[in-house]
């Protein structure tokens, strides 16, 4: 069909880098003249379309194919399990015209998706979306018609007693520039997030992710960012729980390291919850570049040694995380370093509070090789990698 033509190429594609010359300064305090002396720019910003290839550096085109398939090693789950376990979502983030059309630039998961994957024992999902097709205007009223289509597939979810993580897939972003830049002040950002939790605040299983793998952005910024949004939450009474997801790309192997800036061990410590309800999310891919290009995997231990950075912050400085993605292709090397890593993640349950495999949702090819959903009835290969960690799953 035409639409599978113009939307395949999107894995998280939405909202990356345009080629826009905007610079990315932190500021200490917002003021919203600068909101409106952006208000052109922003205007102009609303009716560009955006190029989906170049959204989501470092992941792949959903085309890649995997590597030859293998048989998953037995596997015998000892350790505490973590409290969430799922997957995540896509479709509702596709398509590089804005706002799009809906069955032709994106689509939204299923109501069958959400079934199978309960079925499965899943718990959790985490939906992924557009902030500009939720939000068209910086802080103008939401999108009634996307909107509800979000509110669809959150009441539904959660009507089964499953947990949905919000995740504007934006990558700290909005039409293309920095959060916390004098175009797209933190105050826009804020009020974006005051929206969302005046209209989820009263669903106690609705977590929400400030936003996708921050890039390109000098982690200062995205802290101020970050707490801005946080406080707009918690001043609404929302006592959801938080997700505040690390800068450069939010690379658990990555998190003590400063080739990005500040490090996220050193400036995320500086995040604020004045609700105490938070956690910092990390994402860990196992091919060269951390970044799922592809279905390789450098080693069957390489998703444990790529967490210990991040699951060794949160033991030092009492904090508690999330693996928001992860996934390997289908071959023996990931499927024994996927196998392990999940051990690895169900020992570090005392700081680890969840995981979520990427990718479910309507539109992933089968030649791509992360792709959950099922196919032609058949379960996705990885499936069984996953099943044996969600044995007697809690609902919320």
């Amino acid at each position: 069909m035409q639409f599978l033509g113009l939307s395949l190429l999107r894995r998280g594609l939405a909202i990356a880098s345009l080629s826009l010359a905007v610079p990315c300064s932190s500021r200490d305090t917002i003021e919203d003249a600068a909101v409106e002396a952006a208000a052109p720019a922003l205007a102009d910003l609303a009716t560009t379309t955006v190029d989906p290839v170049s959204r989501r550096h470092p992941r792949p085109s959903p085309t890649s194919t995997s590597t030859s398939p293998g048989n998953p090693p037995p596997l015998v789950v000892t350790a505490t399990p973590v409290p969430y376990r799922g997957v995540n979502l896509s479709g509702a983030e596709f398509g590089a015209a804005l706002p799009g059309r809906e069955s032709y630039d994106y689509a939204w998961p299923t109501m069958s998706e959400v079934d199978y994957y309960l079925s499965k024992g899943m718990n959790t999902f985490r939906v992924s979306f557009m902030w500009e097709r939720v939000q068209p205007t910086a802080k103008g009223e939401l999108a009634a018609a996307y909107t509800a289509k979000l509110d669809a597939i959150v009441a539904y979810a959660t009507s089964k007693h499953a947990a949905v993580l919000l995740n504007p897939q934006n990558f700290a972003r909005y039409y293309g520039v920095t959060v916390g830049s004098p175009q797209v002040p933190s105050a826009v950002f804020a009020d974006f997030w005051r929206r969302l939790a005046l209209r989820y605040q009263s669903n106690p299983r609705v977590m929400f992710g400030l936003v996708n793998e921050p890039h390109d952005i000098a982690t200062e910024q995205w802290v101020d960012a970050a707490n801005a949004a946080i406080a707009a939450i918690r001043a609404t009474g929302a006592k959801n729980t938080v997700l505040v997801p690390g800068n450069a790309w939010t690379g658990a192997h990555s998190w003590s390291e400063s080739w990005y800036g500040t490090s996220n061990a050193v400036a995320m410590l500086k995040i604020v919850d004045p609700g105490n309800n938070m956690l910092f999310e990390a994402h860990q891919y196992l091919d060269a570049t951390s970044g799922g290009q592809n279905g390789s995997c450098m080693s069957t231990t390489i998703g444990r040694e790529r967490l210990a950075p991040f699951i060794g912050w949160l033991r030092a400085n009492g904090r508690k995380g999330f693996l928001g993605e992860l996934a390997g292709g289908n071959n023996p090397t990931c499927n024994a370093a996927i196998a392990d890593m999940l051990v690895a993640i169900a020992e570090a349950s005392d700081v680890l509070q969840g995981w979520l495999w990427w990718g479910g949702g309507p539109w992933w090819p089968t030649s791509y090789p992360f792709a959950l959903d099922p196919k032609t009835g058949a379960d996705a290969p990885q499936m069984s990698l996953l099943t044996p960690h969600l044995a007697d799953l809690p609902l919320f």
